[in-house]
């Protein structure tokens, strides 16, 4: 049957197929729009099936800051080619923006997201069929907070968002934590935000190396509590060197801002670490 070139543009708009793709699925469905809608989304089922061992470890990270609220959101893909396709990237950024306009707080919720009628997880598999790679959302978060700045590593493998415990935070300032986040990748905004596994594992390596360079046993805990306490200041947000003045800490910063100015939340996700 003929199927004209007005119906084959339509396909593609609504789907983001490639021409011919859209027009064999037009033919195959004998002109139905919505059966060759159908049959594209089956054809990324069956690629996302066939492809589903396969390693998607490169793709695209984003942040972005709505209001109050700043969340991150990663789309993989098996290769930088597809990454850095600028289509590619919107995509990820207009699933971005629709999570951040919903409820959802982590990744299971943004996959149930609808966007244009369908999931993002169901956008997300007609878009494998469309490109030929494996596709998944790989991370979604987000952090709510007087002040929120998100900060996007050039290349797009790396994004961080911070909160602030206070409004109208000035921008540099902001942008400056974020970048520090990116740099040196804390692992809590503070010491007493570090989990008490993550504290013990510690003293028992600081222990374990100090035992090993035979250091008396008795003094084991006194020693491995002085490892601790520089863990702390290499590891938290608020007690590292700020890599642009290291003669101050980020706490010290912040307060030669504002005194009460402090950092409530942050979150940081990197393709490359």
């Amino acid at each position: 049957m003929s199927i004209s070139a007005a119906e084959v543009m339509k396909l593609r708009k609504a789907t983001g197929a490639g021409m011919m793709d859209c027009k064999k699925a037009l033919a195959d469905a004998n002109g139905d729009f919505d059966g060759a809608i159908q049959i594209i989304r089956e054809k990324g089922k069956a690629i996302a099936n066939k492809r589903a061992d396969r390693d998607a470890s490169e793709g695209v990270v984003l942040g972005k800051v709505a209001g109050k609220k700043a969340g991150v959101l990663v789309l993989n893909c098996e290769t930088d080619f597809v990454a850095k396709n600028q289509g590619f990237v919107d995509l990820t950024e207009k699933m971005l923006d629709t999570a951040l306009a919903t409820d959802a707080t982590n990744l299971d919720e943004a996959k149930k997201v609808v966007m244009d009628g369908r999931t993002l997880e169901e956008h997300v598999t007609e878009q494998t069929g469309i490109i030929g790679e494996k596709l998944q959302l790989g991370h979604y978060a987000t952090i709510d907070a007087e002040t929120v700045v998100a900060y996007i590593h050039p290349g797009n493998k790396l994004a961080t968002l911070v909160g602030f415990n206070l409004a109208d935070v000035d921008a540099q300032v902001a942008k400056d934590v974020a970048m520090q986040v990116a740099a040196m990748s804390p692992i809590a905004v503070d010491k007493d935000n570090v989990s008490a596994e993550v504290v013990e594992k510690e003293l028992e390596i600081a222990k374990e190396k100090f035992r090993q360079e035979g250091k008396p046993e008795e003094m084991l805990d006194k020693i491995a509590q002085g490892a601790l306490n520089k863990f702390f200041k290499e590891s938290t947000l608020l007690n590292q060197d700020f890599v642009k003045d290291n003669k101050q800490t980020i706490r010290q910063y912040l307060q030669s801002v504002n005194k009460e100015l402090t950092v409530t939340a942050f979150e940081r996700y990197s393709l490359t670490d």
